[in-house]
């Protein structure tokens, strides 16, 4: 299908609404456009970049836990939750009351999304995964009674209050097991010579127009494209996340994607996701490079400890994956005695690597600042 001719489907009568059904995607695709092919090197080079950095960061799983968790909440974000990053790194009994729903959806991402790469290592992405993966992410919170886990049997919308004002609505639910079906097939059919970022494009393309779940698709989508890039190799470990583009430039990603459905503009899509593939790497890049510089410097300041450099080496790499730590959540961890933690702390703190920033005498709350800000 060359992208200038791609019909991105019609809609269908529903009582007293239309409902878009879209066109099947397991096809070939091409394109006369040069510009695109410019945007496709670039975004390979830049993800190949990225790769590299996953792999020469020593210790990596310790950062990606933080890339997740700005995932999480940003992802999270778009969708409408109020939760900040910091929040996130708290435990519950600290979030106030009004705002510990969202709280619970950006802890569930994290955990749907620490499950779904880890299932990666037996599972092939499927719609088998995206449904565990879906039901843990509304497991007890706004979305637990909206068929947590299966496709919709029921027809949703987008924007309005109802079927009457929607600004979009997506296909029947009789049609999403064959549409996802098909998409499945798209993800794994290896006989189509189509590259992988212009695969991944059209993916989360007709995955949010297909709307298959009563909620939770735009995470779950933009999921999928990190599931994508580690699931077929090209990320070795997953440290791309475009929802924060997605997030800064949110009027822009929901027109480019409507614009598909609304003008048949498949490429105008696929430029804005290659455009977000080449931002989201470099700023990426550049985190990795700003930890690696960190990373040197306390490595030498640990090192000018010798006999207490083991219990601090604990305790950084524990601040490296929560930036966010008290006494007793350290305690927990490391099995540390409370007055061995007090004296690293003290010592980080005397050399400004962390900062204690609650000012209270008690129950005090330690901050890694310069990585913190990274994020």
């Amino acid at each position: 299908m060359n992208f200038s001719d791609f019909k991105a489907g019609k809609y269908r009568k529903q009582y007293q609404y239309k409902s878009f059904s879209p066109e099947k995607i397991n096809m070939t695709w091409i394109w006369d456009d040069p510009a695109l092919n410019v945007m496709l090197e670039r975004a390979t080079r830049k993800l190949g970049e990225l790769n590299a950095f996953t792999l020469i960061v020593p210790n990596i799983d310790l950062f990606i836990q933080m890339h997740i968790i700005k995932e999480a909440n940003t992802s999270s974000k778009i969708e409408g939750t109020q939760t900040n990053i910091d929040e996130v790194l708290l435990p519950e009994e600290e979030i106030s009351i009004e705002k510990r729903d969202d709280w619970h959806e950006v802890q569930n991402y994290i955990n749907a999304l620490h499950y779904a790469i880890n299932e990666l290592e037996k599972l092939p992405i499927s719609n088998r995964l995206l449904n565990e993966t879906h039901k843990i992410l509304m497991q007890g919170v706004r979305g637990e009674h909206k068929s947590p886990g299966n496709f919709r049997k029921s027809q949703n919308w987008i924007g309005g209050s109802n079927l009457s004002d929607a600004a979009y609505i997506p296909p029947h639910h009789e049609e999403i097991p064959d549409l996802m079906g098909d998409l499945e097939l798209f993800l794994h059919n290896d006989t189509i010579n189509v590259p992988h970022l212009i695969k991944i494009a059209i993916a989360h393309y007709q995955f949010e127009t297909i709307h298959p779940y009563l909620d939770g698709n735009g995470r779950i989508g933009r999921l999928l494209i990190t599931l994508y890039l580690v699931g077929f190799s090209l990320l070795k470990k997953p440290s791309l996340y475009l929802s924060s583009f997605f997030e800064k430039h949110r009027s822009s990603y929901y027109d480019a994607l409507s614009r598909v459905r609304e003008a048949n503009d498949i490429s105008h899509w696929v430029k804005f996701f290659l455009n977000a593939v080449i931002d989201t790497a470099d700023d990426g890049k550049n985190t990795f490079n700003e930890i690696l510089k960190l990373k040197n410097e306390t490595d030498s300041f640990i090192l000018s400890l010798r006999g207490r450099a083991e219990n601090a080496n604990r305790i950084l790499e524990l601040f490296y994956q929560k930036p966010l730590l008290n006494v007793k959540e350290i305690e927990k961890v490391l099995s540390m005695n409370s007055r061995t933690i007090r004296n690293v702390l003290k010592t980080l703190e005397t050399e400004q690597f962390i900062f204690e920033y609650t000012g209270n005498k008690r129950n005090k709350k330690y901050v890694f600042e310069r990585y913190f800000k990274l994020f």
